[in-house]
C-alpha cells in the first residue's frame, strides 16, 4: 500500500493539496494516512525550480522520520551535494559553471542566511538511497537497468552514499560514475549529426534520453526519444552508441520513476509496468502520484493529480 509521487521541485502547495486528495493529513505536525499501513515513496527531486524549497524539504523530511514515508535520493540532489562538497585539490566535486549555478538558484537563495539549516539538509541527502525494491515493486529516480543496480548493491552502504563515495562517483570513466550517472539521469545516445535542440533550461543538446524499457534493436531514434523531438528522423537507432543493450521487459516487477518532465495533459502508463510520474510540475505541469496496492499489471486510473 504506497502512494508514489513524482519529482516535486519546491513546489510544497502543490504537495499537501495532493496528500491531502490521497487521504493524508497533518493532525500531528506530520502528513501521515489514517491506515498506517499505507505510505508515501517519494521518488526524488525535491529541490531547485520552485517558490517553496525549504517547505517541501520540511514536509517530505518529516514523513520519513516519522515513517509515513520514503525518500528516494534524485539527480537534483546528487548535484546539490557535489556543488557543495569541495575537491581535495580545490573547486568542488560539481563545478561552479554558470548554467550549473542557475540550477541551483532558487534553492541557494531560498536558504539565504540559513546555511546551517541548508547544510543539516545536505547531511540528510546522504541518507537518501538512490534505489528501492520489494517483492512486489521496484522504485528509482530515473533507470532500473538490472546490471547497474547489482553493482551499486556492491557499492553503496544500505543503497546509500557516503561521502567518499560521492568523491569517487564524480570522476568521469569509473564504474562508479557510469552507475550513478545512469541510476539518477537515465540513459542517454546521441543525436544523429547535425542535431541538437534546447532543454527545458535553454542549455543546447545533442544527447537524447531514450527509453531504457524499450528493446532498442526495434527502436528509430524518434521512437526511443523520452523527449518528443520532430526532427529526429524515423531511422534505425546506432546500436553501437548504447553501452549496453539491457531493456525492461514486460514481466519485470512494475517499477516506478520520475527525471524525465513528461508533458501530457492527463498522466499515463507507458506499459503495464513502467509508470513515470514527472509531469513537469516546475515548467506548468503537474504533480502525479500513483496509488499502488500490490498489483502485477498497473492500472491508469489509480493516477491522482
Amino acid at each position: 500500500m504506497i502512494d508514489f509521487i513524482g519529482d516535486i521541485h519546491g513546489h510544497a502547495d502543490k504537495l499537501e493539496e495532493l496528500l491531502l486528495k490521497l487521504g493524508y493529513s497533518n493532525a500531528k505536525g506530520f502528513y501521515e494516512h489514517p491506515n498506517l499501513e499505507r505510505t508515501v515513496l517519494f521518488v526524488g527531486d525535491y529541490i531547485d525550480r520552485g517558490p517553496k524549497i525549504k517547505e517541501t524539504l520540511e514536509i517530505v523530511k518529516s514523513m520519513v522520520e516519522n515513517g509515513s514515508a520514503i525518500a528516494l535520493m534524485g539527480n537534483h540532489e546528487y548535484n546539490a551535494l557535489c556543488f557543495h562538497y569541495q575537491e581535495k585539490e580545490g573547486g568542488h566535486l560539481r563545478k561552479h559553471l554558470i548554467k550549473n549555478i542557475i540550477q541551483h538558484f532558487e534553492t541557494l537563495k531560498q536558504f539565504q542566511n540559513r546555511q546551517e539549516e541548508y547544510e543539516e539538509y545536505l547531511d540528510w541527502f546522504k541518507t537518501l538511497p538512490l534505489f528501492y525494491e520489494t517483492e512486489q515493486f521496484r522504485a528509482v529516480h530515473a533507470c532500473w537497468d538490472d546490471e547497474t543496480i547489482d553493482y551499486l548493491r556492491t557499492r553503496l552502504v544500505n543503497n546509500c552514499l557516503t561521502e567518499d563515495l560521492l568523491i569517487e562517483s564524480v570522476q568521469k570513466g569509473t564504474k562508479l560514475y557510469e552507475a550513478i550517472d545512469q541510476t539518477l539521469k537515465g540513459k542517454e545516445i546521441k543525436m544523429p549529426k547535425g542535431l541538437d535542440f534546447s532543454d527545458k533550461d535553454g542549455t543546447i543538446r545533442t544527447d537524447i534520453r531514450i527509453k531504457w524499457w524499450e528493446n532498442p534493436t526495434e527502436m528509430t531514434y524518434k521512437k526511443i526519444s523520452v523527449e518528443p523531438l520532430d526532427h529526429l528522423p524515423e531511422t534505425q537507432m546506432d546500436l553501437s552508441l548504447l553501452k549496453n543493450k539491457n531493456f525492461y521487459g514486460e514481466d519485470e516487477k512494475p517499477v516506478f520513476f520520475g527525471h524525465y518532465w513528461l508533458k501530457d495533459k492527463a498522466p499515463f502508463l507507458y506499459k503495464k509496468n513502467i509508470c513515470c510520474l514527472d509531469y513537469s510540475v516546475a515548467k506548468e505541469g503537474y504533480l502525479a502520484a500513483y496509488t499502488y496496492d500490490g498489483e502485477l499489471k498497473l492500472n491508469p486510473e489509480k493516477f491522482f493529480v
